[in-house]
């Protein structure tokens, strides 16, 4: 039996006739026509379903759509702003951070998941205990990308971009 839900996609109210049981992956890939998001795993490992709900990151393969009425979803096609390329998009091409593409939409979208994260203060596995400020050092951004696999190891130019970005928004 079929639920209508509503679901804001990239800032537009969408109305959807769906299973309960459909995932968000699903919901955004075959329901709304929003292909950027990659089907992976299916099981929450290679991050390349990642897309942002109101701001934070998540893998979309375990997200039930249903449970996403009334939440803001950003996917990799709402990024760009009239047209123009979200900084990170911008970076990720000047840094060749992909070699097949398969994983940047997941990529992007949790990179800007996760320096949002670390400006509003939040530690990771390899935070120092009582850390006042957080710095993006190599091993916090590896960390805090882990969740996020590039088969063709593109992991450089990810790295490089996420700093440059990381960088140019520093005070």
């Amino acid at each position: 039996m079929n639920a209508s839900i509503s679901l804001n996609v990239n800032g537009v109210e969408r109305v959807l006739a769906i299973e309960a049981r459909v995932s968000l992956l699903d919901a955004l890939r075959d329901h709304l026509g929003l292909p950027g998001t990659k089907k992976g795993c299916a099981q929450g490992a290679c991050g390349a379903c990642t897309v942002l709900v109101d701001g934070e990151r998540i893998n979309s393969c375990l997200a039930l759509a249903i449970q996403y009425q009334g939440r803001r979803i950003v996917t990799i096609e709402g990024l760009t702003n009239s047209g123009a390329l979200h900084p990170m998009q911008q970076a990720f091409i000047e840094h060749d951070g992909f070699q097949c593409g398969y994983c940047t939409p997941g990529q992007i979208c949790s990179a800007v998941g996760m320096l949002s994260e670390l400006r509003s203060g939040a530690p990771s596995a390899v935070t120092e205990n009582g850390a006042t400020s957080l710095e993006l050092t190599d091993s916090e951004l590896r960390e805090r990308m882990s969740g996020n696999l590039c088969r063709c190891g593109a992991y450089v130019g990810i790295r490089e971009a996420i700093q440059q970005v990381y960088g140019a928004n520093q005070p």
